[in-house]
């Protein structure tokens, strides 16, 4: 069992907080299994419900007036005891129960029980939801493991972790050795990516064919929920746009061609199934920017971006096998600028960013920038030896207007700084983060048992 950063929020909810808990993300993430490790964990007494393998239960919480009337109908389905003031009730797959935001009001206020949820994105019934009144509900959003999570495969100690969070923060380059190890891991970590089975199996078999499999039945089942979830002219759109990214992000720009999904296709007629792939959690939108300046939102234009997968192993394995080889062989003619990228924006919307980039015809393209303490940071994303070589960035930085203090370049180099700029090694993107809290060091071994 691997630790999730999540479990620590998750914690303290129970300890410190009264309102329901709503634990999204999307398909296969691991939120299930992980609220369920924290409540045992915790010793907290529970009943879990799962609403999409008992449609039945929907019915009856649908026409109930009060909790005496829901407890009830739970009962039905339980041979468990509902205790006031102990028992915490888990109703997992809440996508399906459309009603359930002018529900869960009266029964927070009504306080005999504590409640958690869970659900899938996969279903525009999940922002009804997130919608409830405020103060009744906490949302928190599971994504795949990051890089620092998938370290834990690899035993990292705790005082290896803070010497490379040490060279972070002082901008000093990482051991040669320590260095050449971390690279190797994140070249795995763009093959086996960060979806808790796929990790799992890694761990446990080292079989890449076995992860491969795994990331190919995930892929077979988003695209099952799209004919699932959405309407019949929908359909076509969310799997072809969906098929498409990886192609997509080979192309110069990566930017997001609307004429590959249908010829003549206008943005505003495929808007909503570029949403429904974004807020579903399946693909991670970043905007353009008109300007690298606070605040970026302000800045956004909604209908130029560019969109990568959720998890880049994914990716590596809608590459094909021959990028997996080059990979782990270290290959340094294959093109990691896609991989790169998407991994790159996977990290930053886990770690609670929002994605952006700056494209200009005058100054050049930035790959992200993101409000990072405050300011506009800068970040371009370098695969090859050419990581010196970045004339936007440079432009960028001279205009006094943008008031960017500093900018970093990620490549598969050590750390390196020069003025206002800040070479760092990829997987130092685990640090970019508003908190920077290192996780703890868990023996596996003993979670395993």
């Amino acid at each position: 069992m691997l630790y999730r950063k999540v479990e620590s929020i998750i914690r303290n909810w129970i300890t410190n907080d009264k309102r329901a808990l709503l634990v999204d993300g999307a398909r296969q993430v691991g939120k299930t299994f992980t609220i369920r490790e924290v409540l045992k964990t915790q010793n907290c007494e529970y009943i879990e419900f799962n609403l999409l393998e008992n449609p039945s239960i929907i019915n009856l919480l649908a026409k109930c007036e009060s909790v005496d009337e829901m407890i009830s109908s739970l009962s039905l389905f339980t041979d468990k005891s509902f205790k006031k003031g102990k028992t915490f009730i888990f109703f997992d797959e809440i996508q399906e129960f459309k009603e359930l935001s002018t529900k869960i009001k009266f029964w927070v206020d009504e306080g005999s029980f504590r409640y958690i949820l869970s659900g899938s994105l996969l279903g525009v019934e999940v922002k009804n939801i997130k919608s409830a009144p405020v103060g009744y509900l906490k949302t928190i959003t599971m994504y795949p493991l990051d890089f620092e999570e998938f370290l834990q495969l690899y035993n990292f100690t705790d005082e290896l972790k803070k010497l490379l969070y040490s060279s972070f923060v002082n901008k000093t380059p990482v051991n040669d050795s320590l260095h050449t190890r971390l690279m190797r891991i994140f070249n795995m970590y763009l093959i086996v990516g960060g979806m808790p089975s796929a990790v799992e199996k890694f761990k446990e078999s080292k079989n890449l064919e076995d992860v491969m499999n795994i990331h190919e039945d995930i892929i077979a089942q988003y695209k099952k929920d799209f004919t699932h979830y959405e309407t019949e002219d929908k359909k076509p759109y969310l799997t072809k746009i969906y098929d498409l990214i990886p192609a997509e992000l080979n192309s110069n720009n990566k930017r997001f061609n609307y004429a590959d999904i249908k010829k003549g296709l206008q943005y505003s007629r495929s808007e909503n199934n570029f949403l429904w792939l974004s807020e579903s959690g399946v693909a991670l939108t970043v905007y353009n920017i008109v300007e690298p300046t606070i605040p970026l939102m302000l800045n956004e234009k909604s209908n130029l971006f560019k969109l990568f997968l959720s998890d880049v192993g994914m990716l590596t394995t809608m590459y094909g096998r021959t990028t997996k080889i080059k990979l782990l062989s270290d290959n340094e003619d294959i093109n990691n600028g896609a991989l790169y990228e998407n991994v790159i924006a996977q990290e930053l919307k886990a770690h609670g960013f929002n994605l952006y980039y700056y494209n200009s015809k005058k100054y050049g393209e930035l790959d992200f920038v993101i409000e990072y303490k405050g300011k506009p940071l800068p970040i371009e994303v370098k695969s090859g030896k050419n990581y010196m070589r970045h004339s936007a960035l440079s432009n960028v930085m001279e205009i006094s207007n943008y008031s960017i203090d500093e900018a970093y370049v990620l490549s598969n180099y050590n750390v390196e700084q020069k003025d206002k700029l800040t070479y760092y090694p990829v997987y130092m993107i685990m640090f970019i983060n508003e908190e920077n809290i290192l996780l703890p060091v868990v023996d596996l071994d003993d979670l395993s048992n």
